[in-house]
């Protein structure tokens, strides 16, 4: 029951409906409005030229039959709002000002503002609808089936039945349903769907392949080591349609001010009504009530309400086919504010993907007495370095007992090895073991795994690692988007730690540092209340000072489980260089908010004055309160269309 559950919510199956609902509710708006329009002509025609034959109880009926179609909703929606106790809403404004014109025999116009103000919903609709189209594109990319080798045959089944453990067979041109590790030699696979990168990426054996990803090679094996629900695209999917209920601090302020601006402009109009006749000498209520009206149509926050939201719904779509993922709206308003970005180095600024270049036993062992026992220990382990002395030493060693195994953060391995102990780590490990070891390992340029056995120094492992090709472009990137400060925290050696930075261009960097080191150094920076930090990281070591940032920056692509969930953004393709683009999204996102904050308020103070004078007339009001909606989500969508 579970999987037809998970199956019915996910696939591309879901989201085919969820579009087909999207046009049904356009249809349900656009033939009420075409019903409308071409009553409101054959009225306006009438007027004109047949108004001897178009007397005024005619008039009146016919109008009101133009009115219905059009203002049904908008009477369904003002009562549902007024049930939960929100009285003063747009819904209510549009009806007031259209039932007004009526009761002062301005029928055309009545019927006008809420035909444009259904025009501007149908326009709000495919724009919204657009924005969703966008994002929920990512959808597509999760495959329904599976083929797993099960008592030497290999059947189809639903991905959510596949055990882990199991061997699933991709052809050529189908994606990987679910994550696992490739069993076949080597394999090419297109990642656009997961990183937005249209560049074929060469996985070889041993290495992880992720659910979504498509196979453009041949026919390859891969050892299934998650379940269908926990795959890393399933955690996409669920970011992708959780982000969108988290508003951002400015969409929430519009939200709450429209609550208070609504009424307001309704005691104002009443007041546009009533203080004339104290001081206007040739009063006429109906001319008062007319400008009342018109201030009404005029103040109608639509544009406000609508574009806002929508201008944050497209720079999640717009992160999205670029491969970076927002938790929510709220991440974008304060990524444009960052001034300091501080960075793990192995991952995020270097592959992570380690090579063994030298070993160099003590003079009391030989190279076998130092390697055996080490790669029989470092099997236990998934660390990066671990797994490079594992890959390079083959597959000796399969006879040893490995007991009593402790992980020790920032520090390595402790364990029993055919009753042995075996020490594997850095120079930290040994002090903290009182081991005697060769001093001089520590002004090696290099990662180095130093090793004791029996609490004898046995030697030292050298571990090479490359910068990643765009990290230099990212630095430089970033400081050109006016960050401030770009920091480097890492667990290796300072020595090691320093190089990197310099090469790179980074401002500060500091080496040999625990997990709670790195806390430390954000603490100290967060002191400053002036700095707004982003912390940018791919491994478990970094899911606390993820946490602890402004903004928490996890590299998706190979992280670990523990920064994807503490992270506030995730970066698909493991590009550093990904870190400007999804500055430069927040910062465009922020700009389009503004711009139409600004748009809106402007406009509507102009023609609020106009209105005040007698000077704007109702189809005026009309046609600007429609003009700024709809320039607003034109605005609000060009997002979509930047390139990053």
């Amino acid at each position: 029951m579970d999987k037809n559950k998970v199956y019915t919510c996910t696939c591309s199956g879901s989201c085919s409906t969820e579009s087909k609902d999207d046009n049904t509710q356009n249809w349900k708006i656009y033939i009420p409005v075409s019903i409308s329009l071409v009553m409101l002509l054959g009225g306006i025609v009438m007027d004109n030229s047949l108004r001897q034959y178009f007397n005024s109880y005619y008039r009146l009926i016919w109008y009101i039959l133009a009115y219905i179609p059009v203002a049904y909703s908008v009477f369904r929606e003002a009562i549902e709002t007024i049930r939960q106790k929100e009285i003063f809403t747009e819904f209510t404004l549009m009806i007031v000002a259209t039932l007004g014109a009526f009761f002062i025999g301005e029928y055309p116009e009545g019927v006008a503002v809420m035909l444009f103000y259904s025009v501007g919903e149908l326009l709000q609709n495919s724009a919204v609808n657009k924005a969703k189209r966008n994002i929920k594109s990512l959808l597509d990319v999760r495959p329904d089936r599976a083929c797993v080798e099960r008592n030497g045959k290999h059947v189809d089944i639903f991905p959510g039945e596949v055990r882990i453990g199991e061997i699933i067979q991709v052809k050529a041109g189908e994606k990987v349903s679910l994550d696992g590790v490739m069993v076949s030699e080597s394999g090419s696979f297109n990642t656009s769907a997961l990183t937005g990168e249209s560049k074929p990426k060469t996985i070889r054996k041993g290495e992880n392949v992720l659910a979504g990803m498509l196979n453009i090679d041949k026919v390859i094996e891969i050892k299934v080591t998650k379940k269908y629900e926990d795959s890393s695209l399933s955690r996409i999917l669920e970011l992708v349609q959780e982000a969108t209920s988290r508003k951002a601090k400015t969409e929430l302020l519009i939200r709450r001010f429209a609550k208070v601006y609504t009424p307001i402009i309704f005691l104002l109009a009443v007041l546009v009504t009533v203080i004339p006749y104290f001081f206007v000498a040739d009063y006429v209520f109906q001319d008062w009530l007319y400008r009342a009206l018109v201030f009404l149509v005029i103040s109608c926050p639509c544009a406000l309400v609508i574009s806002i939201p929508l201008g944050y719904f497209g720079g999640i779509g717009a992160a999205s086919r670029a491969g970076i993922l927002f938790k929510g709206a709220n991440y974008l308003d304060l990524l444009a504010k960052i001034n300091i970005v501080v960075m793990d180095k192995t991952g995020t600024l270097t592959q992570g993907v380690f090579h063994v270049r030298d070993i160099v036993p003590s003079e009391a062992f030989c190279e076998k007495e130092l390697l055996d026992p080490v790669v029989a220990l470092e099997k236990m382990s998934n660390h990066p370095i671990a797994r490079a002395i594992v890959a390079f030493a083959g597959d000796i060693n399969s006879n040893y007992s490995v007991t009593a195994i402790e992980e020790i953060s920032g520090q390595g391995l402790k364990g029993l090895v055919n009753e042995n102990e075996v020490l594997a780590g850095n120079s930290k490990l040994m002090q903290s073991n009182l081991i005697n070891y060769d001093k001089t390992v520590d002004s090696i340029p290099e990662t180095t795994v130093l090793i004791a056995i029996n609490r004898i120094y046995a030697g030292y492992i050298t571990i090479a690692d490359e910068v990643k090709e765009d990290a230099a472009e990212a630095i430089k990137n970033m400081h050109a988007k006016g960050i401030d400060k770009i920091v480097m925290l890492s667990g290796d050696k300072s020595s090691i730690t320093e190089k990197v930075a310099s090469f790179l261009g980074i401002d500060n960097a500091y080496g040999d540092l625990l997990p709670k080191g790195k806390v430390k150094h954000l603490e100290q920076l967060k002191a400053d209340k002036n700095n707004v930090i982003a912390f940018v990281g791919d491994g478990i070591n970094d899911a606390p000072s993820l946490a602890i940032s402004d903004v928490g920056i996890a590299m998706g692509g190979m992280g670990s489980d523990a920064a994807i969930e503490v992270a506030d953004v995730v970066i698909q393709t493991d590009q550093p260089s990904k870190i400007g683009t999804a500055i430069q999204i927040a910062k465009s996102t922020k700009e389009i908010v503004y711009q139409n904050i600004t748009l809106a308020f402007t406009i509507k103070l102009i023609v609020l004055v106009l209105g005040g004078f007698g000077v704007a007339n109702m189809w005026e009001a009309v046609f600007a309160d429609v003009g700024v909606s709809l320039l607003a989500i034109l605005n609000a969508v060009r997002i979509l269309k930047m390139k990053f």
